[in-house]
């Protein structure tokens, strides 16, 4: 990993017009908070790491999304994490403007507490939930939804059938290229409630 990732530069530029200054400005504040943080593309979007996934960020047609790994573990003192939100996924809600994230001090002290979280290596306990589903869950994507709290909600509470038709998406895929896009794709469609073929379902 590097500290500034060719990678997230191209994801930038090829994001909607609304998102790129959002995307920049928080990735400008991670490395304000640490110089020590470093950047990767996990799962088809930017991932900031610093002895283990810090945070991350996405765009999407209408809006961005920037969340914490360890949320569950924030002590949150000016309770701004949305660890409910049913809308997006993150801990933000839905982004459009750089009005819409927190003060930039206040965004560097949450991301250096998750910092501190990493570097005690205090860890999220698993769901026990995991265990109701009949369908096993890959854990490339089990980890994925451990960082989206809403998203694992509303996929633990999908139908079997249901959970099935995302996870052969995702086996089906012929190169991680492509099963990354698809993870990506599918946790904007989960978070909002969706199956994999909703748009069918809509018409019938």
């Amino acid at each position: 990993m590097e500290k500034y990732d060719p990678r997230i530069n191209a994801y930038i530029e090829k994001s909607a017009d609304f998102a790129k200054p959002v995307l920049n400005h928080i990735r400008n504040l991670v490395h304000q908070a640490s110089p020590e943080i470093l950047e990767t593309v996990k799962w088809g979007f930017p991932h900031f790491d610093s002895k283990g996934t810090l945070c991350s960020m996405a765009s999407f047609k209408e809006h961005c999304a920037f969340g914490f790994w360890k949320s569950a573990l924030l002590t949150d003192p000016l309770k701004i994490l949305q660890k409910e939100v049913s809308n997006a996924m993150g801990q933000f809600g839905r982004i459009k403007s750089i009005a819409d994230l927190p003060e930039d001090a206040v965004l560097i002290s949450y991301i250096r507490e998750a910092i501190v979280l990493n570097e005690k290596g205090i860890k999220v306990s698993k769901s026990t939930a995991q265990t109701k589903a009949v369908i096993e869950t890959p854990d490339y994507f089990t980890e994925v939804l451990n960082h989206n709290p809403i998203a694992k909600a509303h996929f633990e509470n999908f139908s079997n059938s249901h959970r099935k038709e995302y996870i052969e998406w995702f086996e089906e895929a012929k190169t991680d290229e492509t099963r990354n896009k698809r993870i990506a794709t599918a946790i904007e469609w989960i978070t909002e409630g969706k199956g994999k073929n909703w748009k069918y379902e809509r018409t019938r």
